[in-house]
C-alpha cells in the first residue's frame, strides 16, 4: 500500500468507452501514477503504449508482475464488476468501481459485505457528486435558503446512435444494461446525495424504437422518505439538449448546451440547475402577486473526474472518508432495480427502508 507521501500506483481495468478517460486522468495527476492497463482486447495495447505503461491481458497476470498496483479503476462491462472487484480485493488492491456496483442486488450485497471485511479501500464511481454545479446545489440546499424541499423535476434525454450498441459493446443491448443502469443510476445517486432515500417509484415506459431487451426510457414519479416528490423524464432515443452531460459540459465528447436538467422547489424558493438561478420573494410579500427576485449563484471550477481521483487518493491514504461508499452504490442499484420493475409493468413499486 502506498505511503501517505508517495504516489498511489493505479491500474485501469477495461478501456472501452470510459476506461481511457480514467487512464488519462490518472496519468496526468500529481498524486497518482498509472502503471498498467488491464484488458484482453488488442486495442488496449495501443492505449497502454500511448500512455507509456504496461499492458496486461488479465488481472492475475498484472498482480503477479512488477506492475502490481495499489489501486485499480474498474471500467469493465456492468455484469463483470463484482467478479473483477473480488479478484482485485483478494489481491489486496483498493478499488474504484464504475457504476453500477453490480447488476443484481444479491451480488451487490455480497460485495459490500466482502469490502466491509477487507482492509482495502473502495469507492463507487458516481463522479457527478464532484461536479461544481452539484457541489453548489448541495451547499444551497444545506443553507436552508430554499426552505423545505417540496418537489424536484428532472430530465435526462438524449439520442444514442445505433453504433453505440455495436460490438464490442453489444452488451448494452441486454436487459442488464439499458438507460436505467447506464444513465439513470447517476441521477438516482445525485437524488440520494441531495434529497435522501426514496420510498416509492412509478413508471410509464416509452415506446421501444430499437427492439433491444434494454429499456429506452420512461416517465417516472418518485416519493422520498422526507415527504418530497419528484418527476423524471428519461430517454436515450430522442434528440434533446436536456441532460446532465450537455447541460454541464462535463463530458468533452458531448457538446455543451447549458440547458437545465433539474428544477428544485422549496417552501422559500426554487433553483434551476445548471444555470444556478434561485427565484424567491426576497424582501417582499410571499405571494404570486409579488415580483420574484432572481439570483444567480456562482460555482467553483473543477473537473469531476480529477476531483474524484484526488478524493480517492485521500481515501486510500486515510485522509478522507469515501464520498460514495459501496453501500451508497448499492442503494442506487436498489432504486434502479425498482425502476426497472416499474417500467416492466407500468406500475408503482414500493421500496423497503435502505441505507445510504
Amino acid at each position: 500500500m502506498a505511503s501517505s507521501t508517495s504516489k498511489v500506483r493505479f491500474a485501469v481495468v477495461g478501456v472501452g468507452l470510459i476506461g481511457p478517460r480514467h487512464a488519462r486522468t490518472v496519468a496526468g495527476h500529481d498524486a497518482a501514477q498509472l502503471v498498467a492497463i488491464i484488458d484482453p482486447m488488442p486495442a488496449a495495447a495501443d492505449i497502454a503504449g500511448e500512455l507509456g505503461v504496461t499492458h496486461h491481458k488479465s488481472i492475475a497476470e498484472c498482480l503477479q508482475s512488477r506492475d502490481k498496483p495499489d489501486a485499480a479503476i474498474i471500467c469493465t462491462p456492468n455484469h463483470t464488476h463484482v467478479a473483477v472487484a473480488k479478484e482485485l480485493i483478494a489481491g489486496g488492491v483498493s478499488v474504484l468501481i464504475e457504476k453500477p456496483i453490480s447488476t443484481d442486488i444479491p451480488s451487490g450485497e455480497a460485495l459490500v459485505q466482502e469490502l466491509a471485511n477487507s482492509p482495502v479501500k473502495a469507492l463507487v464511481g458516481h463522479h457527478r457528486r464532484f461536479n461544481p454545479y452539484i457541489v453548489a446545489t448541495k451547499k444551497i440546499l444545506e443553507s436552508g435558503s430554499l426552505g423545505k424541499v417540496i418537489a424536484v423535476n428532472g430530465l435526462w434525454a438524449t439520442y444514442k446512435p445505433l453504433d453505440y450498441f455495436d460490438p464490442p459493446t453489444q452488451w448494452r443491448r441486454d436487459k442488464t444494461a439499458g438507460v436505467v443502469y447506464i444513465n439513470m443510476i447517476h441521477e438516482i445517486d445525485l437524488l440520494h446525495h441531495l434529497f435522501g432515500t426514496i420510498s416509492t417509484v412509478h413508471a410509464e415506459r416509452t415506446v421501444s424504437q430499437r427492439g433491444f431487451e434494454a429499456e429506452e426510457g420512461a416517465a417516472l414519479t418518485l416519493r422520498f422518505h422526507s415527504g418530497a416528490v419528484g418527476s423524471f423524464i428519461l430517454s436515450d432515443n430522442v434528440p434533446s439538449p436536456y441532460n446532465f452531460e450537455a447541460g454541464t459540459g462535463e463530458n468533452p465528447l458531448i457538446p455543451k448546451t447549458g440547458q437545465d436538467f433539474y428544477r428544485i422547489f422549496g417552501t422559500e424558493g426554487c433553483l434551476s440547475v445548471p444555470d444556478m438561478t434561485v427565484w424567491s420573494y426576497k424582501d417582499t410579500t410571499k405571494s404570486w402577486l409579488s415580483e420574484l427576485s432572481k439570483e444567480c449563484i456562482p460555482t467553483d471550477a473543477g473537473v469531476p473526474f480529477e476531483l474524484q481521483l484526488s478524493h480517492f487518493v485521500k481515501v486510500i491514504h486515510g485522509q478522507e472518508a469515501p464520498s460514495c461508499t459501496p453501500q451508497a452504490g448499492l442503494a442506487a442499484l436498489i432504486v434502479c432495480q425498482a425502476i426497472k420493475e416499474a417500467i416492466a409493468s407500468n406500475s408503482t413499486v414500493g421500496l423497503a427502508n435502505y441505507s445510504l
